[in-house]
């Protein structure tokens, strides 16, 4: 699953990446966010649209429909593609569409040898480029003020698997391009469930190994200083015994 992300930069720096064409309604500035290990339940800035523009807003990452009750599964912070259009769980916050503007996320690689010993990896755009993650959820209208079921889920291409180990699932991530058209109110359903397998494929992300710092609650730079870097998948497999090529 995509259970952490960083989100570093600021605002502007994202929405520059985005070369949108909707006005941007919301107020912002480029002060850096600097949240290198954002976590689920906590608030991220999503960006999405309303009739007038672009909104920029701080919502809760994780949701789940008022009806589903304290129990249900743990994992309330990613959907998966093959079912957050057509499951009734995801009826109400289909038609909310978001975008996550991000800078990495990070997997974890196990140990066979030892369950406690997980390695850490972080993954970039190849080039460091801005990523953009595919959301949906419920939040609240400019100048409304929040409320208790808000929130979103990342969507997650569970058919691929993630890129460290082929059990995990990793985050869609789409092109500009694409990004502008998911948030567009004038993109059908049917096209939004075309653009999320259009995301960009593995070889387009670069990844290495990073201090275990970022499994705690630890956040900074250094969570994402660079270790020993690796490109390829089987490399990284086979420290561990896990070749993906069998």
């Amino acid at each position: 699953m995509c259970g952490r992300f960083a989100q570093y930069q600021g605002i502007a720096d994202y929405l520059a990446a985005l070369q949108s064409e909707q006005d941007v309604i919301s107020g912002y500035d480029n002060v850096p966010l600097k949240h290198y290990n954002v976590m689920p339940h906590a608030k991220a800035q999503l960006l999405h649209a309303e009739s007038a523009g672009l909104v920029f807003d701080a919502v809760r990452w994780g949701w789940k429909p008022h009806w589903a009750g304290p129990g249900g599964p743990k994992n309330d912070f990613n959907a998966r593609l093959d079912t957050v259009a057509s499951s009734k769980f995801y009826r109400t916050v289909w038609p909310h569409r978001a975008l996550v503007c991000a800078d990495g996320w990070y997997e974890w690689l196990k140990n066979p040898q030892d369950k406690k010993d997980n390695q850490p990896y972080y993954l970039r755009a190849k080039g460091g480029s801005v990523l953009f993650i595919p959301a949906v959820g419920q939040f609240p209208a400019l100048g409304q003020p929040p409320r208790d079921d808000d929130g979103f889920r990342m969507i997650t291409d569970d058919a691929t698997g993630g890129m460290l180990d082929v059990h995990d699932r990793r985050p869609v991530v789409l092109t500009g391009e694409q990004a502008r058209e998911w948030l567009h109110q004038d993109t059908s359903s049917e096209r939004a469930q075309q653009l999320l397998r259009q995301g960009l494929p593995a070889e387009a992300f670069e990844w290495f190994r990073v201090s275990k710092a970022v499994s705690q609650r630890e956040n900074g730079p250094h969570v994402i200083h660079k270790g020993r870097f690796v490109e390829e998948h089987h490399v990284l497999a086979l420290a561990f015994g896990l070749d993906r090529r069998k």
